[in-house]
């Protein structure tokens, strides 16, 4: 599933996300949600979240099941 739509990504949910620094090689980092920061109900680049690992911010670009580790 893609991080365009805020309603699907939830507090906790395992994702993939883009760093800003990362954003010219798509480099992706794995975490858990901590907060989710953009306010909209959907951003065609990704909804903007911090991970709880390292408090990093990105945008969505993927939500995993938990098996997918």
């Amino acid at each position: 599933m893609n991080g365009q739509r805020r309603a699907d990504i939830r507090i906790g949910a395992l994702v993939d996300i883009v760093l800003k620094k990362d954003q010219r090689t798509g480099r992706l980092t794995r975490g858990h949600v901590k907060r989710i920061l953009t306010g909209s109900a959907t951003h065609p680049h990704g909804i903007k979240v911090m991970l709880r690992e390292g408090d990093q911010v990105g945008r969505v670009q993927a939500i995993l099941e938990e098996s997918d580790e």
